[in-house]
């Protein structure tokens, strides 16, 4: 068999689970993860390398493939320019794609249509606010032309019952491609969306070398971690006011043991940007024990990731509104970053060069 390739753009509302379903389908933690709407702010792109599966009795098969899944932003009508950049990155996503996955939970009750003259209980107003966000979602879907599967996840959390009229409800609105049922926290029916997702993929050569997880940059993976731990570990308020931006991100030569048998030291620093003085007086904590605490726990996955230990400097940084300030929020972008990183090397060895010639 020949090798199938291509994108998968994973999109949905906010909390459907795509993080989940990403870190499911490659077998380990690339996309942060939290109980809490909007944790992924940008697109994040896992690639998975599946060897052919061999007909047999009762199983189909499966051609090989490298499959490039992209977890993207909640779909949500923007508000702030936060809002709109997140939303950019899910337009981004289903232009650069051959196949998409629309998840939706499960577990969302349908709305039930009343009378306008009766009144409408909090849970039906609820229910509607929530049909609204799932119609703005799915107009993206119907603008296609590619593969839509739709994608039940949490199913772990409902009955068969329940799930038959949510299936006739979803496809009533819209002709999918597929149905499938599944739940990513228990890696129920991954299998089996695989083999559908592997199905629609175009022929073709590897995107990536065979051992390339993602295409997200290390200081993006550990400035994430920081900020899936401010999710966590603040209240409601502080985690959305917030931003992560690595400073200084300087790599040891090598990262084998020494003599000592030791691992060689990974030196990072962050800044945490937050809104306001009160917001900066809740991340730092009493004595800076919240810093502290936010410190610890990032720094333990990063030394994970890395495979190095972790020397990691934290600082919280008041930017006034950041989330309505167009450049800061592109300032954010990872990719930006990289080129204003690549520039100032780039800046830093010409000098270097310059003074080379005027000491020959």
């Amino acid at each position: 068999m020949s090798l199938r390739t291509g994108f998968i753009s994973i999109i949905g509302r906010p909390n459907a689970g795509k993080s989940t379903l990403l870190n499911a389908l490659l077998g380990q933690k690339l996309a942060i993860v939290t109980h809490k709407p909007q944790t992924t702010r940008t697109r994040i792109q896992g690639v998975l390398e599946l060897p052919v599966r061999k007909k047999a009795k009762g199983d189909a098969g499966r051609a090989a493939a490298q499959a490039i899944f992209v977890d993207t932003p909640g779909v949500h009508k923007p508000e702030t320019q936060l809002d709109k950049r997140m939303m950019q990155e899910v337009h981004d996503a289903l232009e650069e794609r051959d196949v998409v996955l629309f998840l939706v939970d499960a577990t969302h009750r349908l709305p039930v249509e009343k009378p306008q003259s009766e009144a409408k209980t909090p849970g039906q107003v609820k229910r509607a606010m929530s049909k609204a966000e799932d119609d703005f979602a799915l107009q993206l879907v119907k603008k296609l032309e590619c593969p839509v599967i739709l994608v039940l996840n949490k199913i772990d959390a409902v009955s068969h019952a329940e799930l038959l009229p949510i299936i006739a409800h979803w496809t009533a609105l819209h002709e999918f491609a597929d149905v499938i049922p599944i739940s990513a926290k228990k890696k129920e029916g991954l299998e089996l969306l695989l083999d559908k997702v592997v199905a629609k993929l175009p022929e073709g050569q590897r995107y990536f070398p065979k051992d390339q997880l993602t295409d997200q940059p290390e200081r993006f993976l550990v400035a994430e971690l920081i900020r899936e731990k401010v999710l966590m570990l603040t209240g409601e308020e502080v985690p959305y006011a917030t931003a992560v931006v690595v400073e200084r991100f300087e790599e040891p030569a090598t990262r084998k043991r020494g003599k000592d048998g030791k691992l060689p030291v990974t030196k990072i620093a962050a800044a945490i940007f937050c809104e306001r003085n009160g917001q900066k007086a809740i991340l730092i904590g009493k004595q800076g024990a919240m810093l502290k605490q936010i410190g610890t726990a990032a720094r333990k996955e990063m030394e994970s990731v890395l495979g190095t230990r972790v020397f990691l400097e934290l600082f919280v940084k008041v930017q006034a509104e950041w989330r309505t300030s167009r450049g800061f929020v592109e300032e954010l972008d990872w990719r930006r970053q990289l080129e204003s990183i690549a520039d100032r090397q780039q800046f830093e060895k010409k000098l270097m060069e310059s003074r080379m010639n005027e000491k020959g």
